[in-house]
């Protein structure tokens, strides 16, 4: 009897696995140029996410690097496209995702994204929907934190010139200007600036009393070993590349003193037993520390696979669910503003110089006007 009822349950095993519903969700991901760090981030929490999908859910999947030009996205949003697949995980570089909008109008495939650059779901296409919070929620919280809670009165900001870094350039002075506080001092810098002295230097000498940055992970590293070698030991508010474990790891954690960033999330901090579960699970499938940027791509990837299982199985079908839905993800609940905005809460986190594992100390929700 006891080989019969094996039998029977390795028989329903199968047939369940042979009812599941099949999808494809390729992903495109920059994993070389400058936001190789972040692509990378943004890859492994859309595997994650696929490889432990719902019951009665087959995820297949091909991951394409997108590095950093707007055209090789585009031709790879193409490609995987024109294979018809429900949805596509799309890349987080603005300036690629503004150029594949057109391609996904055209097939009518959503793209799952966590590019912070706000102008992508403010162009009407309804296709596009964004996972991680867009500039307006993460540099009023970066902001709001600078001035309520260390007290800033001149701040100097830095960023980068990348469509990513205007963003928030933008967003960082609109928030300012609410609070009736202009910075000292600004400063572009291209991804290609090594020496952060003479930034550090014309920010000191304009009277700066911190610096609010919005840089890539790499460039914020560089600048903040910069700042400590050079004593510069004002408050520093980062953007989100430097909740980056990857870039922390390469400071010393005396170099991270005073410093505080904005992000969606932290699961190095572990403030849920949810997000330990899943730091532990992202440990034992990559030998990496996930960042905020694997968080959000992994519970957008779930807020789709969530709504196939519950039917939504062809890209229009999605398209409305993910339009219309809400959805309980590791980092917050998600649901759209109508625009494809998915994601409106923020955290600052901040590092005490003895350790590279930050602690949150603020949650933001995004009450700014549009």
């Amino acid at each position: 009897m006891k080989r019969i009822a094996a039998a029977c349950l390795l028989l329903a095993a199968f047939a369940h696995e042979a009812n599941a519903v099949e999808i494809t969700i390729p992903v495109l991901v920059p994993l070389t140029g400058f936001l190789a760090t972040e692509g990378a981030s943004q890859r492994n929490g859309a595997i994650l996410a696929m490889t432990t999908p719902p019951a009665g859910v087959s995820v297949t999947y091909d991951v394409s690097d997108t590095g950093v030009s707007p055209e090789v996205a585009v031709n790879a949003l193409e490609r995987a496209a024109g294979e018809a697949p429900l949805a596509i995980v799309a890349p987080m570089l603005g300036t690629q995702m503004l150029a594949m909008l057109p391609v996904a109008l055209e097939y009518k495939t959503p793209l799952l994204t966590i590019s912070g650059t706000a102008a992508i779901t403010r162009q009407g296409n309804p296709y596009v929907f964004r996972f991680f919070p867009d500039d307006a929620t993460t540099k009023t919280a970066q902001v709001r934190y600078a001035l309520e809670s260390k007290g800033v009165k001149r701040p100097a900001v830095i960023y980068q010139t990348t469509a990513y870094g205007q963003s928030g350039h933008a967003e960082i002075l609109k928030a300012l200007k609410r609070a009736g506080i202009p910075p000292v001092y600004e400063e572009a810098l291209d991804v290609s600036v090594k020496d952060m002295t003479p930034v550090l230097a014309k920010a000191r000498a304009a009277g700066a009393d911190a610096l609010l940055l919005h840089l890539h992970s790499g460039p914020s590293a560089l600048l903040l070993k910069a700042a400590a070698s050079g004593g510069y030991r004002l408050p520093i508010i980062a953007g989100s590349g430097l909740s980056q474990p990857s870039a922390v790891d390469l400071l010393e954690p005396s170099e991270l003193a005073d410093v505080c960033a904005e992000t969606s999330s932290s699961p190095i901090s572990a403030e849920t037993p949810a997000m330990r579960s899943f730091l532990d699970a992202y440990r034992r499938r990559f030998n990496a520390d996930p960042d905020g940027f694997a968080v959000a791509q992994y519970d957008g990837v779930g807020m789709a696979l969530e709504a196939v299982a519950k039917g939504a199985t062809t890209p229009a079908a999605l398209t409305q669910a993910l339009a219309s839905t809400s959805y309980a993800g590791l980092a917050m609940t998600y649901r759209s503003d109508g625009h494809g905005d998915m994601a409106h809460s923020a955290v600052i986190i901040c590092y005490d110089g003895k350790t590279r594992i930050p602690t949150v100390v603020a949650h933001y929700t995004n009450d700014a006007p549009d």
